[in-house]
């Protein structure tokens, strides 16, 4: 008696609870929809942002096989030696087996008003010399928007990613305690029944990739760690020696020794490089790093790849940039930078090869997914609950079917506005790459204005077909434009751009589909 008791005084505290996490899940995921959808999806391409980067630079021509990092490295320090003379630290990116192309930055020596403007180019691994591309933010800007929203200040823009991560965090964990029989509903789906075929859907891509949702947001949080919550850091290291120590097991951008004023001239690049690539592989090199190139007091860093290594701390060797002799070697880091490194690593996802970037393109998709049917699902229920009650939509519902509009369909909208800037404006246009990213904000703006002039059901469905005919022109474009068509690409065993057409066309028809089935239940709810 006293057992069953018991049991019956428990069973409304577990019912109150789900429904307690049922509001968290609810508010967490719309307050922070629009943006995490965004995040999502633009993390999602990101998996691919070397490819889309050499797609964007179609005059670069595709490499058969991977360039020998030592010799592009080398290559490029001589063009780089008469191109940036006076410059305190050269940055050089070497080919790997997913780019052919070389990136390199430095700093022009400091001015008497004490500024160093910094520089970027690419240059071709085969020759050295600086390629004669587009200029282009390529896959980087979905990479930095994705985690700073590019015209935030750095700061702002990590912190506000950083809340957005936390209230995923939030509607994940609740969603889990409020949906008791997740699993069995993943393998239930109903057509065709409104409300239930969403929170089937819904259902369905948040159990698909449960593991990698809360991995993703989880080690997105500690990536930024000291950026939010800097205090207990602060506290704990204060001497020269501890700040060193920490920025060792960080990263490995090591600051320049005070320059000598006696000149001499680097040793052997290539030597350097190949001691690297006889310790961790051929192609397996991050960056190199030269430091007062033409002084005594030269120093290269050889920076180590991702490569079949999940941790994202650094490894790195430090030489001596006259006499070639190995200085400094990192190989091991401490417990908490290496737990760190391995979330960072498994956040990027760049230690595996292409099949696993596309399983990790497939699930971050999933996850765009989730929050979409998420956000579209508050609406049709609380649309469905109308015809019940008297009263007009309230200005919630109004602003979030609009604003769902905008935020889904119309980012994609403006994601392929900006690949078609990319192609049609003239490759000598000045600040070309900065005019390519406002046709995308401007794109998405005028989506977002269009939501105003129309009724949600109808912007849906116009905004839908727009990416779907964006979408499938793409390789059309491309293939007008540049000498890189699809049956070309095809022929000559190019991948990126045989298979960025083919994606394309994919999404293409997806969004069709949408569009269709959209303009379909329109029909259906307007029939008497």
């Amino acid at each position: 008696m006293a057992h069953a008791r018991t049991s019956k005084t428990q069973a409304p505290q577990g019912k109150g609870l789900r429904q307690a996490m049922s509001g968290l899940h609810i508010w967490a995921g719309l307050l922070a929809g629009w943006l995490l959808y965004a995040m999502f999806l633009t993390g999602t391409v990101s998996y691919f942002r070397v490819e889309l980067s050499q797609w964007m630079r179609p005059e670069m021509p595709a490499l058969k096989a991977p360039a020998d990092p030592a010799r592009a490295v080398v290559r490029v320090v001589r063009e780089l030696d008469a191109l940036a003379q006076g410059s305190a630290q050269w940055v050089i990116y070497p080919p790997d087996p997913r780019g052919n192309a070389v990136t390199a930055f430095w700093r022009e020596p400091v001015t008497l008003q004490g500024s160093r403007r910094m520089h970027q180019a690419i240059f071709d691994p085969t020759t050295g010399h600086r390629a004669d591309v587009r200029p282009t933010a390529g896959g980087d800007f979905f990479y930095h928007f994705h985690y700073q929203f590019h015209y935030l200040p750095m700061v702002w823009g990590r912190w506000l990613a950083g809340v957005c991560a936390m209230f995923m965090l939030v509607a994940i964990i609740s969603g889990v305690i409020t949906h008791k029989k997740i699993l069995v509903d993943f393998f239930t789906f109903r057509g065709g029944k409104g409300q239930r075929s969403w929170l089937d859907a819904h259902n369905a891509f948040s159990v698909f990739g449960l593991p990698f949702h809360l991995m993703i947001t989880f080690s997105g949080l500690v990536m930024l760690m000291a950026t939010y919550l800097p205090w207990s850091e602060r506290l704990a290291i204060q001497t020269a020696a501890q700040r060193a120590h920490m920025a060792n097991q960080q990263h490995a951008f090591h600051a320049p020794l005070k320059a000598s004023g006696e000149r001499a001239p680097l040793a052997s690049v290539q030597a350097m490089v190949g001691q690297a690539q006889h310790q961790w592989g051929a192609h397996n090199i991050a960056r190199v790093i030269v430091n007062l190139p033409g002084d005594t007091h030269a120093r290269v860093s050889v920076l180590r790849g991702e490569v079949r290594r999940v941790s994202f701390s650094p490894q790195y060797m430090v030489f001596d940039g006259v006499s070639g002799a190995l200085l400094e070697q990192q190989d091991r880091v401490g417990i908490a930078a290496q737990t760190r490194g391995v979330l960072y690593g498994l956040h990027l996802g760049r230690f595996g090869d292409v099949h696993l970037r596309w399983l990790y393109f497939i699930v971050s998709l999933a996850g765009t997914a989730m929050v979409g049917t998420g956000l579209v699902l508050w609406t049709v229920k609380r649309r469905q609950r109308m015809p019940s009650t008297p009263q007009r939509p309230g200005w919630m519902l109004s602003v979030m079917e609009r604003g769902n509009v905008a935020a889904m369909a119309g980012l994609s909208v403006a994601m392929v506005v900006m690949l078609w800037a990319n192609r049609l404006l003239p490759v000598t246009m000045p600040e070309r790459d900065k005019l390519e990213i406002q046709c995308f904000f401007l794109a998405w703006g005028v989506m977002w204005m269009w939501v105003l002039c129309q009724p949600a059901r109808k912007s849906w469905r116009a905004q839908l077909w727009l990416a779907a005919v964006l979408l499938f022109g793409l390789p059309v474009v491309n293939a007008l434009t540049t000498e890189r068509a699809f049956w070309r690409s095809l022929a000559a065993g190019d991948t990126v751009f045989a298979g960025m057409d083919a994606v394309c066309w994919a999404f293409a028809a997806l969004h069709g589909v949408l569009a269709w089935r959209c303009g379909r239940q329109t029909a259906r709810e307007a029939r008497p």
